[in-house]
């Protein structure tokens, strides 16, 4: 019996191990576009160094915000505190939209500075490297609209809220939205000092 019991502890929900297949294969992409930034680089006959977007920098704090949000988002939910987890909520939607805004003026200043995609192969890489990321932020932004949505709508009073975290699988959606936020987080600060500091 206690062995059954001990089982079942370590039973993952097939969302979160979809989640984390999921993240594994981001991190191999990535990791597969930086190693090939590493090898381009070493061909000195081809590489000239780009000035880096000075708007990256405001983009990096403002997703670190975001996260905080997001944490703060889920902490209020657990609690049933629905006005500060809704707030929590549109704070963190707020924040990555502005994170996408801030990260298409930084491609308008390497514009600006004559860089291209089609020019320059370490220009092209923070283009193509920078994008990419841009993608899987903007997905995860339009996962936060429907997760605001849900906060005005499914949980109108703490009531409904207490039923939705009475069932711990009632509350896997927005534990999967949090994890991930915080890699597209952490994986945007990697991004950032390896294309300016490498």
């Amino acid at each position: 019996m206690s062995q059954s019991i001990s089982h079942k502890r370590f039973i993952i929900h097939p969302y979160k191990f979809n989640m984390w297949l999921a993240i594994v294969a981001m991190i191999m992409m990535f990791a597969a576009f930086t190693s090939a930034y590493v090898v381009k680089k070493a061909d000195f006959r081809y590489w000239v160094d780009v000035p880096f977007p000075q708007m990256f920098t405001f983009s990096t704090i403002t997703i670190l915000l975001s996260s905080v949000f997001m944490h703060l988002s889920l902490v209020t939910f657990r609690r049933n505190q629905v006005s500060l987890h809704r707030l929590f909520m549109l704070l963190t939607l707020v924040a990555g939209t502005s994170f996408l805004a801030m990260q298409i003026m930084g491609w308008q200043e390497l514009y600006d500075n004559g860089i291209k995609l089609n020019g320059n192969v370490a220009g092209s890489f923070l283009y193509v490297i920078s994008g990419a990321h841009f993608l899987h932020v903007a997905g995860g932004v339009i996962g936060l609209l429907v997760f605001s949505v849900f906060a005005f709508t499914r949980f109108r009073n703490p009531v409904d809220t207490l039923v939705e975290n009475i069932h711990p699988y009632k509350q896997i959606g927005l534990e999967l939205m949090a994890t991930y936020w915080h890699f597209v987080d952490v994986l945007w600060l990697y991004l950032f000092f390896f294309l300016q500091y490498s």
